[in-house]
């Protein structure tokens, strides 16, 4: 998988906890018709994982459900060579922490 700054942006906002889609579109500032492909791709590599949010909780909250994304601990690996090839991507979100692996 080629490691583009989109992509670098993209693990970067799953690392801060941006988890679902729209909100990685609006983290970003990424169209959406590239940061879905992006997403779909890593969880095709096995870079995250995904699911789908309670329904109950979204038609409380009157809205459709989310997809929630989560980095693997290989995601994790490919978030750090990303923030290592594009420093300047880390600094759109702040400090990061990647000392818990996600699927530890």
């Amino acid at each position: 998988m080629r490691l583009t700054l989109p992509t670098a942006t993209v693990l970067e906002a799953l690392v801060h906890g941006h988890g679902y889609g729209f909100e990685v579109v609006e983290v970003t500032g990424i169209r959406a018709g590239t940061v879905y492909p992006v997403l779909r791709r890593l969880e095709e590599h096995g870079y995250v994982r995904s699911s789908w949010e309670d329904p109950e909780r979204a038609r409380r909250e009157g809205r459709p459900s989310r997809r929630n994304y989560e980095l693997t601990s290989e995601g994790r690996r490919l978030a750090v060579e990303a923030a290592e090839r594009y420093p300047g991507v880390g600094r759109m979100f702040g400090p990061r922490s990647l000392e818990r692996p996600a699927d530890a």
